[in-house]
């Protein structure tokens, strides 16, 4: 019969081999030529950093205004924009192009030569963000530095909802803008001999939750404003937070993103040494 420790040995290594295709995966998707990463510019429309009127943005074809929850880009002689393959301004002679309304933290896409153009809705506001595959904090990324995988951090828990989901808001990372989310319930779960409770929020894909927090590592060895966790409950309320899954978003990269900040509840005393770290990009700011 096995001793606990030949058995324990496949185990830590089978976890640590699925944390490692988890984190591959993730990497890989963070570092597509279309992503956060290559972001050029963050343009807000009406917004009190820019306010009022038509104007041209830089990285992006057109003069832009937004009035009545309407976008409206004037293209002109040979400025091409390009919408789901169709191009806006067919006989490349000028053209006007309208969108919206955008429901909050909703989008669209664009397309310009080899950039995509988001347009967004975050924070009541509309934002303009083209995305070039040649951004110089793409190209140079060298991935994003992690903890070890410790299993010690993926504990059970219990996902207890409230009797009607809440609206909370949150603060961003950019000032002046506020987020408003529905949080359906708590995480509740003892960790380092505490017991602790998350508000969690609906996640992006159906069935999950997404937690956001910072704990005693923020600023230190982990990305001072917040991380996010996606956890999955089962029927019964059950779930498992993997706090090695733990990952940055991407204002820790760069500061042409809009992201929530934690509820104050979520900012949690111990110190979960799991998970992502700072980036390099940003400790070489420090």
């Amino acid at each position: 019969m096995p001793t606990p420790t030949e058995t324990a040995a496949p185990t830590t290594a089978a976890f640590t081999a699925a944390w490692q295709e988890w984190h591959a995966a993730h990497e890989r998707h963070r570092a597509d030529p279309h992503g956060f990463l290559a972001v050029t510019h963050l343009h807000w429309l009406g917004h009190s950093h820019r306010p009022g009127g038509a104007a041209p943005l830089d990285g992006v074809p057109g003069i832009w205004s937004v009035e009545n929850d309407v976008v409206t880009v004037v293209l002109g002689v040979g400025e091409s924009l390009l919408r789901d393959g169709h191009e806006l301004n067919p006989d490349a002679a000028g053209a006007t192009v309208t969108f919206g309304p955008i429901a909050e933290r909703d989008g669209l896409t664009l397309k310009s030569g080899d950039a995509v153009v988001e347009l967004a809705k975050r924070g009541g506001e509309y934002i303009v963000r083209p995305r070039h595959p040649g951004n110089p904090l793409l190209n140079e990324y060298r991935g994003t530095p992690a903890y070890a995988p410790d299993a010690s951090f993926a504990v059970n828990g219990t996902f207890v909802p409230f009797e009607s989901p809440r609206p909370t808001t949150v603060g961003a990372a950019v000032e002046g803008i506020q987020h408003v989310y529905e949080a359906p319930g708590e995480l509740h779960f003892t960790l380092a001999g505490q017991d602790l409770v998350l508000t969690a929020f609906n996640g992006h894909a159906p069935g999950t939750l997404s937690v956001l927090f910072t704990d005693a590592t923020s600023g230190k060895t982990t990305y001072a404003a917040n991380r996010s966790l996606t956890v999955v409950p089962d029927g019964d309320g059950s779930v498992v937070l993997d706090f090695n899954r733990a990952v940055n978003l991407p204002c820790a990269y760069t500061d042409l993103a809009t992201c929530p900040l934690p509820p104050a509840e979520n900012r949690l005393a111990v110190a979960i040494e799991a998970g992502e770290q700072i980036p390099y990009e940003r400790r070489e700011q420090q």
